[in-house]
């Protein structure tokens, strides 16, 4: 079944946050890097189940995939797809997830 892939307004200044992050030292690899990003996410439109629950949150709907050292974390919802978060591995996401209230 093919969804719908939206991109909540957190996502979205996540992945502008961290490609203007990378660009301070090469916009080359920054646009490189939101590319990847939103093909990667653009695929969930039909493959949405490959992610792996992610473990912190435990909800069989929330899913992530990693890219390079991040977490493309997202809701698989009947018809689409919502994007959460592009958060760095190495952050504490329950901490995130409480502070910001996302999900």
């Amino acid at each position: 079944m093919d969804r719908k892939v939206i991109w909540s307004y957190e996502a979205t200044d996540d992945l502008d946050a961290l490609a203007e992050y990378i660009a301070r030292d090469s916009s080359f690899y920054a646009a490189a890097f939101t590319q990847q990003v939103l093909d990667i996410s653009r695929s969930l439109n039909v493959f949405s189940e490959r992610g792996r629950i992610v473990p912190e949150l435990g909800n069989p709907d929330i899913r992530e995939l990693l890219i390079r050292e991040y977490r493309l974390i997202y809701n698989i919802k009947q018809s689409r797809v919502v994007i959460l978060a592009l958060v760095h591995g190495a952050r504490d996401l329950k901490a995130l997830w409480e502070k910001e209230k996302r999900g």
